[in-house]
């Protein structure tokens, strides 16, 4: 764990984790994403953790945060001990979470099985695709009233993205912010969902929790929208306010 951030009055500022991983891909991304947070932690005083193996995680290492970030890092792959202890957090609301991408890569991968808390957290869904070539894409805002979407514009172009797809639309079980039209794809692509959500919350649970799909290219932090999302959601998290 690499502790981030001011030094003065450390026991009074909240406490962020961050979770993710380097290489591969979304390199770029991850290392992106820790350098801004680590902005935003001196910007907004808060204390930064950055853990890059959750099976390292014992019990009681999540539930002391104010918030989870999960930046770039699967729901595999986990300690037990905190697994039971993110969704002890999250369903008594003591921790807010804030995912990304690749926290929607439910299901068996690399002899790990599914997660089903994580998998009924996210909706019911279990990961089906994704556009291996990526692609733009125009996100449209469907609740603009919600914090996260503070100061959003109501339509906005993400580039060069994965878009995953999934065995079923997580939209009835939970409350969608924002949606891709697949038909803006840029290159085309056949893989599509239809109805296609990209950021949403489950407000079943007690704590506050938004998911991204959004989140493969580092030039993700080039676009306006997409750092107000991410600044509106630490604020949200952190039961600060959310500026207009």
């Amino acid at each position: 764990m690499v502790l981030t951030g001011l030094t003065t009055t450390e026991a009074a500022r909240q406490r962020v984790m961050v979770i993710t991983e380097y290489g591969g891909l979304h390199d770029g991304f991850a290392r992106a994403g820790i350098s801004w947070l680590q902005q935003k932690a001196r910007e907004m005083d808060f204390e930064l953790t950055e853990v890059n193996d959750c099976k390292t995680l014992g019990a009681d290492s999540v539930d002391h945060f104010d918030l989870i970030v999960q930046l770039n890092y699967p729901p595999y792959a986990w300690s037990e001990a905190a697994c039971r202890d993110l969704e002890r957090a999250v369903d008594e609301g003591r921790t807010s979470w804030v995912g990304f991408h690749h926290a929607s890569l439910l299901g068996e991968f690399d002899g790990y099985g599914m997660w089903s808390w994580f998998s009924d957290f996210l909706g019911g869904i279990r990961f089906q695709n994704y556009i291996a070539q990526k692609a733009d894409g125009l996100v449209t805002v469907e609740d603009g009233g919600h914090p996260v979407m503070a100061g959003v514009s109501r339509k906005f172009i993400v580039r060069d993205d994965e878009w995953y797809t999934y065995d079923r639309n997580p939209r009835p079980r939970v409350h969608v912010l924002a949606c891709v039209d697949e038909q803006t794809y840029t290159p085309p692509s056949d893989v599509c969902m239809g109805d296609h959500p990209v950021v949403w919350t489950n407000p079943s649970k007690a704590a506050r929790n938004v998911y991204f799909q959004i989140g493969h290219s580092a030039s993700l932090f080039d676009n306006p929208e997409f750092v107000r999302m991410f600044a509106n959601a630490l604020c949200w998290g952190l039961h600060r306010p959310v500026s207009k």
